[in-house]
């Protein structure tokens, strides 16, 4: 250490000029676009996504939600909103009952309650909750529609709705319907939901 002034000074190196030669003909690293060091975090990180994304099947793989993995034989589609006016294309009007291309359709193999004239309070809330959801349910990507399965072979109930069961990937949307709560299973008859 030296004294300057009073005050401690550290020591310093006197500055010392490096060639010009040295600076510029010294040997450079490769700069490309990724080194190792990236390759050796994305290649991990890529996995890791496509397995996420995709899965791997019998390994127990995350999967994507039904409309991205959506069957092959899933081929309608359109977007839903609640039924409102004259004009009915595409539109929901309850837990049961949807518009799909001008056509009015029954789903066949479930009962949801009534919001058009509830017998109860808790039938319109339940009502309300269950066309949400089957509103939900269409949007989430394609969907098939099967001819009636109830052994009846009626393909038209009494109000001339189409009877259909919508599917996705084989699974029936009314059933999942009747699991959540939001429906019952069709006995044949509507049944009371107060």
């Amino acid at each position: 250490m030296a004294r300057h002034r009073g005050n401690v000074v550290p020591f310093r190196r006197p500055f010392r000029a490096v060639p010009l030669r040295a600076v510029v003909n010294r040997p450079r690293r490769p700069r490309g676009k990724f080194g190792i060091t990236a390759i050796m975090v994305a290649l991990p990180l890529a996995t890791f996504t496509a397995v996420f994304l995709f899965g791997i099947p019998g390994a127990g793989g995350v999967t994507l939600p039904a409309p991205h993995r959506a069957a092959a034989h899933d081929s309608e589609t359109a977007y839903f909103d609640r039924c409102n006016g004259p004009v009915r294309v595409n539109c929901v009007v309850d837990g049961d009952t949807f518009w799909y291309g001008g056509e009015k359709i029954r789903i066949a193999d479930i009962n949801a309650p009534e919001v058009s004239e509830p017998d109860c309070a808790s039938e319109a809330a339940l009502g309300a909750r269950a066309t949400d959801r089957l509103l939900a349910l269409l949007n989430q990507g394609p969907f098939t529609l099967a001819a009636n399965n109830d052994g009846s072979g009626r393909a038209y109930d009494k109000y001339g709705r189409s009877l259909r069961v919508v599917t996705r990937a084989g699974a029936s949307l009314g059933e999942t319907l009747v699991d959540e709560g939001l429906a019952e299973e069709w006995k044949g008859y509507r049944g009371s939901w107060c």
